[in-house]
């Protein structure tokens, strides 16, 4: 027998992670910061050269954050979700991806792995892990 709540949980949290990544991959900051809940557990471990690192917790801190992409790197030269597992209200993705950084020029390939938990259909933890040295090296003069 399937537990329909779980079944449920799993697809809204799905659904929610895939709007997110549209909702980013258009640039739709709005629509991004829609999907996020009120309080929000959001994390980027990272050296402090890279900008967007470090912890945040209201929207308008979120709103920096995904406003600093477009004035600090260029875009994308690739992009590609590389797996996905969903769990409840759990979802980890892991992607690969390849940018330059406008300062210096330089070009960094990331691999990360993003967790995020969502509740009610809003993301509540987005905790990034991804490889910040390749990315500190990029930043560095």
């Amino acid at each position: 027998m399937t537990d329909t709540s779980t079944t449920s949980t799993t697809s809204t949290t799905a659904d929610t992670v895939d709007a997110f990544f549209t909702a980013f991959g258009s640039g739709d900051t709005a629509q991004i910061l829609a999907l996020f809940a009120d309080e929000v557990a959001f994390r980027v471990t990272g050296a402090p050269i890279v900008p967007w690192t470090g912890e945040r917790t209201r929207k308008e801190q979120l709103a920096e954050f995904f406003g600093l992409f477009g004035k600090v790197l260029t875009a994308p030269e690739s992009f590609e979700v590389t797996g996905r597992v969903v769990q409840d209200e759990d979802a980890v993705v892991m992607a690969r991806c390849v940018f330059g950084v406008l300062a210096t020029g330089r070009k960094f390939t990331n691999h990360y792995a993003l967790h995020f938990t969502i509740s009610e259909g809003r993301i509540r933890r987005y905790h990034m892990y991804e490889d910040s040295y390749a990315i500190a090296e990029a930043f560095a003069a």
